[in-house]
Protein backbone atom coordinates (compact mmCIF):
# COMPACT_ATOMS: atom_id res chain seq x y z
CA UNK A 1 0.00 0.00 0.00
CA UNK A 2 1.46 3.19 -0.83
CA UNK A 3 1.82 6.32 2.01
CA UNK A 4 0.40 9.29 0.95
CA UNK A 5 2.92 12.41 0.54
CA UNK A 6 4.14 14.25 3.37
CA UNK A 7 4.75 18.23 3.51
CA UNK A 8 8.19 19.55 4.97
CA UNK A 9 7.52 23.13 6.07
CA UNK A 10 10.78 24.97 6.22
CA UNK A 11 11.17 28.16 8.13
CA UNK A 12 15.01 28.66 9.89
CA UNK A 13 16.02 25.55 8.93
CA UNK A 14 17.58 25.63 5.51
CA UNK A 15 19.51 22.32 5.09
CA UNK A 16 19.19 19.04 4.48
CA UNK A 17 21.63 18.31 6.99
CA UNK A 18 20.35 17.19 10.58
CA UNK A 19 17.20 18.23 9.97
CA UNK A 20 14.89 16.07 11.95
CA UNK A 21 11.51 17.33 10.54
CA UNK A 22 12.75 16.10 6.93
CA UNK A 23 14.16 13.04 8.65
CA UNK A 24 10.15 12.50 9.51
CA UNK A 25 8.71 12.64 6.74
CA UNK A 26 11.30 10.76 4.68
CA UNK A 27 10.83 7.68 7.41
CA UNK A 28 7.31 8.46 7.00
CA UNK A 29 7.57 6.23 3.88
CA UNK A 30 6.20 8.37 1.33
CA UNK A 31 6.95 11.58 -1.05
CA UNK A 32 8.15 14.26 0.50
CA UNK A 33 7.25 18.11 -0.82
CA UNK A 34 9.53 20.58 0.47
CA UNK A 35 7.67 24.31 1.60
CA UNK A 36 8.65 27.62 2.58
CA UNK A 37 5.60 30.04 2.84
CA UNK A 38 6.58 33.71 3.25
CA UNK A 39 4.33 35.28 5.94
CA UNK A 40 6.14 38.31 7.44
CA UNK A 41 2.85 39.67 8.35
CA UNK A 42 2.33 36.76 11.12
CA UNK A 43 5.25 37.87 12.87
CA UNK A 44 3.68 41.38 14.25
CA UNK A 45 5.85 44.41 14.82
CA UNK A 46 8.87 41.71 14.05
CA UNK A 47 8.39 40.36 10.92
CA UNK A 48 12.57 40.35 9.19
CA UNK A 49 14.09 43.33 8.53
CA UNK A 50 16.08 44.31 5.22
CA UNK A 51 19.67 42.52 5.88
CA UNK A 52 17.49 39.35 6.87
CA UNK A 53 15.17 39.44 3.95
CA UNK A 54 18.41 39.83 1.94
CA UNK A 55 19.91 37.00 2.96
CA UNK A 56 16.85 34.88 2.88
CA UNK A 57 16.21 35.41 -0.77
CA UNK A 58 19.97 34.08 -1.19
CA UNK A 59 19.51 31.24 1.47
CA UNK A 60 16.15 30.17 -0.52
CA UNK A 61 17.85 30.10 -3.79
CA UNK A 62 21.03 28.24 -1.86
CA UNK A 63 18.67 25.70 -0.66
CA UNK A 64 16.79 24.81 -3.52
CA UNK A 65 20.11 24.64 -5.68
CA UNK A 66 20.76 21.55 -2.70
CA UNK A 67 16.95 20.14 -3.05
CA UNK A 68 17.73 19.70 -6.73
CA UNK A 69 21.17 18.02 -5.89
CA UNK A 70 18.70 14.92 -4.14
CA UNK A 71 16.17 15.23 -7.05
CA UNK A 72 13.84 17.65 -5.59
CA UNK A 73 12.85 20.94 -5.02
CA UNK A 74 11.31 23.70 -3.06
CA UNK A 75 7.76 25.16 -3.53
CA UNK A 76 7.59 28.63 -2.62
CA UNK A 77 4.24 30.28 -1.57
CA UNK A 78 2.96 33.86 0.07
CA UNK A 79 0.21 34.57 1.75
CA UNK A 80 -1.03 33.14 5.22
CA UNK A 81 0.86 30.40 6.67
CA UNK A 82 -2.33 28.06 7.79
CA UNK A 83 -4.35 28.55 4.49
CA UNK A 84 -0.77 28.27 2.37
CA UNK A 85 -0.75 24.57 4.19
CA UNK A 86 -4.51 23.80 3.91
CA UNK A 87 -3.90 24.51 -0.35
CA UNK A 88 -1.01 23.09 -0.37
CA UNK A 89 -2.30 19.42 1.47
CA UNK A 90 -5.11 19.60 -1.15
CA UNK A 91 -2.79 20.06 -4.04
CA UNK A 92 -0.04 17.30 -3.19
CA UNK A 93 -2.75 15.12 -1.30
CA UNK A 94 -0.53 15.10 1.42
CA UNK A 95 -1.86 13.55 5.20
CA UNK A 96 1.27 14.73 6.97
CA UNK A 97 2.82 17.87 8.06
CA UNK A 98 6.28 18.12 9.82
CA UNK A 99 8.50 21.35 10.93
CA UNK A 100 10.94 22.20 13.46
CA UNK A 101 10.18 24.37 16.15
CA UNK A 102 10.85 28.52 16.08
CA UNK A 103 10.38 30.02 19.83
CA UNK A 104 9.44 33.82 18.76
CA UNK A 105 5.93 34.09 20.95
CA UNK A 106 4.09 35.30 18.30
CA UNK A 107 5.24 32.28 15.74
CA UNK A 108 4.83 29.66 18.87
CA UNK A 109 0.90 30.93 18.94
CA UNK A 110 0.72 30.44 15.17
CA UNK A 111 2.03 27.26 15.27
CA UNK A 112 -0.10 25.87 18.21
CA UNK A 113 -3.08 27.27 16.24
CA UNK A 114 -2.27 25.64 12.73
CA UNK A 115 -1.08 22.08 13.79
CA UNK A 116 -4.65 22.20 16.65
CA UNK A 117 -6.58 22.47 13.31
CA UNK A 118 -4.57 20.11 10.93
CA UNK A 119 -4.77 17.24 13.29
CA UNK A 120 -8.36 17.84 13.98
CA UNK A 121 -8.90 17.67 10.61
CA UNK A 122 -7.05 13.91 10.79
CA UNK A 123 -3.49 15.37 9.44
CA UNK A 124 -0.66 14.15 10.69
CA UNK A 125 1.18 16.87 12.14
CA UNK A 126 4.78 16.98 14.34
CA UNK A 127 6.91 19.29 15.46
CA UNK A 128 10.53 18.64 16.34
CA UNK A 129 13.88 20.30 17.62
CA UNK A 130 16.06 21.51 14.94
CA UNK A 131 17.43 24.87 16.25
CA UNK A 132 18.52 24.49 19.49
CA UNK A 133 21.03 21.83 21.71
CA UNK A 134 18.24 21.72 24.74
CA UNK A 135 14.53 22.86 24.41
CA UNK A 136 13.74 26.04 26.53
CA UNK A 137 11.47 23.33 28.80
CA UNK A 138 14.12 20.98 29.14
CA UNK A 139 16.15 23.00 31.83
CA UNK A 140 14.60 24.52 34.74
CA UNK A 141 15.73 25.53 38.63
CA UNK A 142 15.03 23.24 41.24
CA UNK A 143 11.61 25.22 42.40
CA UNK A 144 11.09 24.48 38.50
CA UNK A 145 11.28 27.94 37.16
CA UNK A 146 12.98 29.14 34.23
CA UNK A 147 16.62 30.71 34.44
CA UNK A 148 17.22 34.30 34.40
CA UNK A 149 21.09 33.96 34.96
CA UNK A 150 23.28 31.89 32.62
CA UNK A 151 25.81 30.79 34.70
CA UNK A 152 23.94 28.05 36.83
CA UNK A 153 21.59 27.85 33.44
CA UNK A 154 24.61 26.41 31.18
CA UNK A 155 25.88 24.50 34.17
CA UNK A 156 22.20 23.21 34.53
CA UNK A 157 22.58 22.29 30.13
CA UNK A 158 25.95 20.71 30.49
CA UNK A 159 24.51 18.17 33.13
CA UNK A 160 22.07 16.81 30.91
CA UNK A 161 25.10 15.47 28.84
CA UNK A 162 26.37 15.83 25.36
CA UNK A 163 23.99 17.06 22.63
CA UNK A 164 23.25 14.37 20.17
CA UNK A 165 25.24 13.61 17.08
CA UNK A 166 23.70 15.15 13.83
CA UNK A 167 21.22 13.02 11.96
CA UNK A 168 22.97 12.54 8.12
CA UNK A 169 21.83 14.20 5.11
CA UNK A 170 19.70 11.91 3.01
CA UNK A 171 20.65 10.85 -0.67
CA UNK A 172 17.55 11.02 -2.36
CA UNK A 173 13.72 12.46 -1.54
CA UNK A 174 11.04 10.43 -3.24
CA UNK A 175 9.09 12.91 -5.31
CA UNK A 176 5.35 13.19 -5.46
CA UNK A 177 2.69 12.41 -8.25
CA UNK A 178 2.19 16.01 -9.05
CA UNK A 179 3.88 19.11 -7.71
CA UNK A 180 2.33 21.65 -5.91
CA UNK A 181 2.35 25.17 -7.76
CA UNK A 182 5.27 27.64 -6.31
CA UNK A 183 5.49 31.12 -6.48
CA UNK A 184 9.18 32.44 -8.49
CA UNK A 185 11.36 33.59 -5.30
CA UNK A 186 11.44 36.94 -6.82
CA UNK A 187 7.71 37.75 -6.87
CA UNK A 188 8.51 37.87 -2.75
CA UNK A 189 10.37 41.05 -3.09
CA UNK A 190 12.83 40.05 -0.39
CA UNK A 191 15.65 41.84 -2.40
CA UNK A 192 16.09 45.86 -1.62
CA UNK A 193 14.75 47.99 -5.17
CA UNK A 194 17.77 50.04 -4.65
CA UNK A 195 21.04 47.92 -4.48
CA UNK A 196 22.34 48.92 -1.17
CA UNK A 197 23.54 44.99 -0.48
CA UNK A 198 26.63 45.41 -2.39
CA UNK A 199 29.09 45.39 0.93
CA UNK A 200 26.83 42.57 2.01
CA UNK A 201 27.40 40.40 -0.58
CA UNK A 202 31.71 40.89 -0.44
CA UNK A 203 30.71 40.05 2.73
CA UNK A 204 28.82 36.99 2.72
CA UNK A 205 27.93 33.40 1.30
CA UNK A 206 24.25 32.72 2.37
CA UNK A 207 23.93 28.97 2.27
CA UNK A 208 25.09 25.66 3.71
CA UNK A 209 27.74 25.95 1.53
CA UNK A 210 28.88 29.44 3.04
CA UNK A 211 28.28 27.77 6.49
CA UNK A 212 30.66 25.10 5.85
CA UNK A 213 32.75 27.33 4.70
CA UNK A 214 32.88 29.66 7.14
CA UNK A 215 32.63 26.46 9.85
CA UNK A 216 36.33 25.09 7.98
CA UNK A 217 37.74 28.48 8.11
CA UNK A 218 36.89 28.65 12.11
CA UNK A 219 37.92 25.34 12.83
CA UNK A 220 41.36 25.42 10.60
CA UNK A 221 42.38 28.95 11.96
CA UNK A 222 40.52 30.50 14.52
CA UNK A 223 39.17 27.65 17.23
CA UNK A 224 42.58 27.32 19.69
CA UNK A 225 43.11 30.82 20.06
CA UNK A 226 39.37 31.87 19.97
CA UNK A 227 40.04 32.46 23.45
CA UNK A 228 42.32 35.56 23.03
CA UNK A 229 40.84 36.74 19.45
CA UNK A 230 37.76 36.77 19.97
CA UNK A 231 37.65 40.12 21.71
CA UNK A 232 40.02 41.84 19.02
CA UNK A 233 37.52 43.44 16.47
CA UNK A 234 40.51 44.44 14.01
CA UNK A 235 41.09 40.39 13.33
CA UNK A 236 39.16 37.17 12.02
CA UNK A 237 38.62 35.39 15.49
CA UNK A 238 35.36 34.62 15.86
CA UNK A 239 33.40 31.88 13.72
CA UNK A 240 30.92 34.18 12.00
CA UNK A 241 28.27 31.62 11.97
CA UNK A 242 25.94 33.46 13.45
CA UNK A 243 23.40 34.31 10.52
CA UNK A 244 24.26 30.62 9.04
CA UNK A 245 22.45 29.71 12.36
CA UNK A 246 19.91 31.88 12.41
CA UNK A 247 18.87 30.44 8.83
CA UNK A 248 19.31 26.88 9.74
CA UNK A 249 21.83 26.60 7.30
CA UNK A 250 23.87 24.55 9.66
CA UNK A 251 22.88 23.28 13.19
CA UNK A 252 23.99 24.00 16.36
CA UNK A 253 24.51 20.29 17.07
CA UNK A 254 26.61 20.49 13.76
CA UNK A 255 28.98 22.57 15.09
CA UNK A 256 29.25 21.85 18.44
CA UNK A 257 30.52 18.34 17.05
CA UNK A 258 32.61 19.25 14.96
CA UNK A 259 34.44 21.52 17.24
CA UNK A 260 34.76 18.65 19.35
CA UNK A 261 35.80 16.00 17.15
CA UNK A 262 38.21 18.66 15.64
CA UNK A 263 39.83 19.95 18.58
CA UNK A 264 40.45 16.69 21.03
CA UNK A 265 42.64 18.45 23.38
CA UNK A 266 43.96 17.70 26.93
CA UNK A 267 41.39 19.28 29.49
CA UNK A 268 44.10 21.53 30.78
CA UNK A 269 45.55 23.03 27.45
CA UNK A 270 45.22 26.23 25.92
CA UNK A 271 43.44 25.18 23.02
CA UNK A 272 41.13 23.13 25.51
CA UNK A 273 39.93 26.90 27.10
CA UNK A 274 39.06 28.46 23.80
CA UNK A 275 37.24 25.10 22.53
CA UNK A 276 34.94 25.82 26.25
CA UNK A 277 34.91 29.57 25.59
CA UNK A 278 33.35 28.91 21.97
CA UNK A 279 30.82 26.07 23.44
CA UNK A 280 29.77 28.52 26.33
CA UNK A 281 29.00 31.01 23.53
CA UNK A 282 26.81 28.37 22.12
CA UNK A 283 25.10 28.25 25.57
CA UNK A 284 24.30 32.03 25.39
CA UNK A 285 22.54 31.48 22.34
CA UNK A 286 20.18 28.86 24.05
CA UNK A 287 20.03 31.16 27.10
CA UNK A 288 18.37 33.65 25.24
CA UNK A 289 16.14 31.33 23.28
CA UNK A 290 15.27 29.99 26.77
CA UNK A 291 14.38 33.70 28.31
CA UNK A 292 12.57 34.24 25.22
CA UNK A 293 10.41 31.21 25.51
CA UNK A 294 9.60 31.93 28.91
CA UNK A 295 9.52 35.83 29.03
CA UNK A 296 7.73 36.42 25.74
CA UNK A 297 7.29 39.97 26.57
CA UNK A 298 10.84 41.04 26.64
CA UNK A 299 11.54 41.97 22.91
CA UNK A 300 9.38 45.11 23.98
CA UNK A 301 9.18 45.46 27.05
CA UNK A 302 12.31 45.24 30.10
CA UNK A 303 12.63 41.89 32.26
CA UNK A 304 12.77 44.26 35.06
CA UNK A 305 9.36 45.76 35.54
CA UNK A 306 11.03 48.78 36.93
CA UNK A 307 12.97 49.80 33.92
CA UNK A 308 9.23 50.51 32.66
CA UNK A 309 9.85 53.92 33.93
CA UNK A 310 13.01 54.66 33.19
CA UNK A 311 13.20 58.53 32.19
CA UNK A 312 14.99 57.76 28.77
CA UNK A 313 16.02 60.76 26.30
CA UNK A 314 14.30 61.57 22.64
CA UNK A 315 17.21 63.07 20.85
CA UNK A 316 16.44 62.10 16.93
CA UNK A 317 19.60 63.53 16.32
CA UNK A 318 21.86 62.09 18.48
CA UNK A 319 19.91 58.76 17.67
CA UNK A 320 20.63 59.24 13.82
CA UNK A 321 24.53 60.26 14.59
CA UNK A 322 25.10 57.13 16.39
CA UNK A 323 23.28 54.85 13.61
CA UNK A 324 25.52 56.48 10.70
CA UNK A 325 28.70 56.43 13.25
CA UNK A 326 29.04 59.91 13.58
CA UNK A 327 29.12 60.18 17.40
CA UNK A 328 32.87 61.19 17.38
CA UNK A 329 34.05 58.63 19.32
CA UNK A 330 35.82 56.02 16.72
CA UNK A 331 35.66 52.83 17.91
CA UNK A 332 31.84 53.35 18.26
CA UNK A 333 31.94 54.99 14.54
CA UNK A 334 33.54 51.93 13.20
CA UNK A 335 31.18 49.54 15.02
CA UNK A 336 28.47 51.14 13.33
CA UNK A 337 29.92 51.88 9.48
CA UNK A 338 31.08 47.93 9.76
CA UNK A 339 27.41 47.05 10.69
CA UNK A 340 25.86 49.56 7.49
CA UNK A 341 28.55 48.28 5.23
CA UNK A 342 28.84 44.46 6.02
CA UNK A 343 25.21 43.93 7.88
CA UNK A 344 27.65 42.37 11.10
CA UNK A 345 29.44 43.61 13.81
CA UNK A 346 32.09 42.54 16.18
CA UNK A 347 30.44 40.71 19.42
CA UNK A 348 33.04 42.92 21.82
CA UNK A 349 32.20 46.40 19.79
CA UNK A 350 28.14 45.59 20.03
CA UNK A 351 28.71 45.63 23.72
CA UNK A 352 30.41 49.01 23.49
CA UNK A 353 28.07 50.81 20.61
CA UNK A 354 24.85 49.57 22.97
CA UNK A 355 26.16 50.77 26.44
CA UNK A 356 27.02 54.13 23.97
CA UNK A 357 23.73 54.39 23.12
CA UNK A 358 21.86 53.37 26.45
CA UNK A 359 24.09 54.56 28.82
CA UNK A 360 26.05 58.21 26.86
CA UNK A 361 23.19 59.27 24.90
CA UNK A 362 20.50 57.77 27.36
CA UNK A 363 18.62 56.38 24.27
CA UNK A 364 16.24 53.80 24.98
CA UNK A 365 17.87 49.91 24.38
CA UNK A 366 14.60 49.71 22.10
CA UNK A 367 16.16 52.20 19.52
CA UNK A 368 19.08 50.14 19.39
CA UNK A 369 17.27 46.82 19.43
CA UNK A 370 15.30 48.16 16.01
CA UNK A 371 18.21 49.65 14.45
CA UNK A 372 20.17 46.13 14.94
CA UNK A 373 16.87 44.43 13.97
CA UNK A 374 16.68 46.08 10.52
CA UNK A 375 20.26 46.16 9.32
CA UNK A 376 21.83 42.56 11.11
CA UNK A 377 22.01 39.64 8.71
CA UNK A 378 22.46 37.88 11.98
CA UNK A 379 19.50 39.43 13.71
CA UNK A 380 17.57 37.20 15.71
CA UNK A 381 14.81 38.37 18.63
CA UNK A 382 16.03 36.02 21.12
CA UNK A 383 19.71 36.74 20.73
CA UNK A 384 19.04 40.53 19.79
CA UNK A 385 16.55 41.16 22.68
CA UNK A 386 18.71 39.52 25.60
CA UNK A 387 22.09 41.61 24.47
CA UNK A 388 20.04 44.77 24.19
CA UNK A 389 18.49 44.05 27.83
CA UNK A 390 22.11 42.80 28.87
CA UNK A 391 23.89 45.64 28.08
CA UNK A 392 21.25 48.51 29.16
CA UNK A 393 21.11 46.63 32.63
CA UNK A 394 16.64 45.45 32.37
CA UNK A 395 17.22 42.12 31.85
CA UNK A 396 18.08 38.78 32.54
CA UNK A 397 21.92 38.46 33.84
CA UNK A 398 22.35 41.81 33.18
CA UNK A 399 25.32 44.11 33.16
CA UNK A 400 25.46 45.94 36.37
CA UNK A 401 24.00 49.41 36.06
CA UNK A 402 26.88 51.46 36.85
CA UNK A 403 28.76 49.44 34.16
CA UNK A 404 29.61 51.67 31.67
CA UNK A 405 31.78 51.14 28.88
CA UNK A 406 34.44 54.02 28.41
CA UNK A 407 34.85 54.41 24.35
CA UNK A 408 38.26 55.12 24.40
CA UNK A 409 39.91 52.40 26.92
CA UNK A 410 37.73 50.35 25.39
CA UNK A 411 39.26 51.29 21.90
CA UNK A 412 42.43 51.39 23.40
CA UNK A 413 42.00 47.96 25.06
CA UNK A 414 40.60 45.87 22.28
CA UNK A 415 42.06 47.81 18.83
CA UNK A 416 45.22 48.64 20.68
CA UNK A 417 46.68 49.65 17.24
CA UNK A 418 43.82 51.17 15.45
CA UNK A 419 43.82 48.75 13.07
CA UNK A 420 39.63 48.11 13.43
CA UNK A 421 39.25 51.95 13.51
CA UNK A 422 41.57 52.80 10.15
CA UNK A 423 39.45 50.34 8.16
CA UNK A 424 36.27 51.62 9.11
CA UNK A 425 37.18 55.40 9.90
CA UNK A 426 39.39 56.37 6.98
CA UNK A 427 39.26 59.81 7.61
CA UNK A 428 41.41 58.63 10.82
CA UNK A 429 43.81 56.43 8.94
CA UNK A 430 47.07 58.85 9.27
CA UNK A 431 46.22 59.75 13.12
CA UNK A 432 49.21 58.18 15.36
CA UNK A 433 47.91 54.84 17.49
CA UNK A 434 48.03 57.07 20.55
CA UNK A 435 45.51 59.66 19.10
CA UNK A 436 43.42 56.92 17.35
CA UNK A 437 40.42 56.96 19.91
CA UNK A 438 40.62 60.29 20.98
CA UNK A 439 42.03 62.41 18.00
CA UNK A 440 40.27 65.46 19.82
CA UNK A 441 42.44 65.38 22.27
CA UNK A 442 45.54 65.09 19.60
CA UNK A 443 48.04 68.41 19.40
CA UNK A 444 46.62 70.65 16.40
CA UNK A 445 49.84 69.74 14.62
CA UNK A 446 49.49 66.24 14.66
CA UNK A 447 45.89 66.96 13.59
CA UNK A 448 46.79 68.64 11.00
CA UNK A 449 49.63 66.26 9.36
CA UNK A 450 46.61 63.94 9.36
CA UNK A 451 44.50 65.68 7.31
CA UNK A 452 41.93 66.01 9.91
CA UNK A 453 39.34 68.65 10.76
CA UNK A 454 37.32 68.16 13.64
CA UNK A 455 33.66 68.94 12.85
CA UNK A 456 34.55 68.92 9.19
CA UNK A 457 36.60 65.78 8.26
CA UNK A 458 35.58 64.35 11.25
CA UNK A 459 32.75 64.73 13.84
CA UNK A 460 32.95 66.66 16.98
CA UNK A 461 32.05 64.44 20.08
CA UNK A 462 28.06 63.99 20.18
CA UNK A 463 28.34 63.92 24.26
CA UNK A 464 31.39 64.40 26.87
CA UNK A 465 31.79 60.56 28.29
CA UNK A 466 32.61 61.25 32.02
CA UNK A 467 29.75 64.03 32.41
CA UNK A 468 27.42 61.72 30.45
CA UNK A 469 28.46 58.78 32.83
CA UNK A 470 27.70 60.39 35.98
CA UNK A 471 23.93 61.50 34.47
CA UNK A 472 23.86 58.21 33.33
CA UNK A 473 24.78 56.83 36.87
CA UNK A 474 22.51 59.10 38.73
CA UNK A 475 19.18 58.01 36.66
CA UNK A 476 20.10 54.19 37.08
CA UNK A 477 20.74 54.59 40.67
CA UNK A 478 17.15 56.32 40.97
CA UNK A 479 15.77 53.07 39.52
CA UNK A 480 17.70 50.39 41.50
CA UNK A 481 16.56 52.39 44.28
CA UNK A 482 12.13 52.09 43.60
Amino acid sequence: MSVSPSIVWFRQDLRLRDNPALRAAIQRGGPVVPVFVWAPEEEGDWAPGSASRWWLHHSLRSFNDELNEVGSRLIIRHGGSFRQLETLINEAGAEAVFWNRRYEPSVVRRDKDIKAVLQEQGIVTESFNGCLLYEPWEVATKQGKPYQVFTPYWKACRALGEPAEPLSEPRKLRLPDRWPKSEPLESLALEPAIDWAAGIKESWQPGTTGAQTQLRRFLNQTVGDYKQQREIPGEVGTSRLSPHLHFGEISPRQIWHAVKNKCGFETDSAEAASVETFLTELGWREFAHHVLFHFPQTPDRPLRSKFESFPWADDRDALRAWQRGRTGYPIVDAGMRELWATGWMHNRVRMIVGSFLTKDLLLSWQEGARWFWDTLVDADLANNTLGWQWVSGCGADAAPYFRVFNPISQGEKFDADGTYVRRWVPELKDVPTRWIHQPWNAPAEVLETAGVEQGTTYPQSVVDHAAARKVALDAFASIKSR
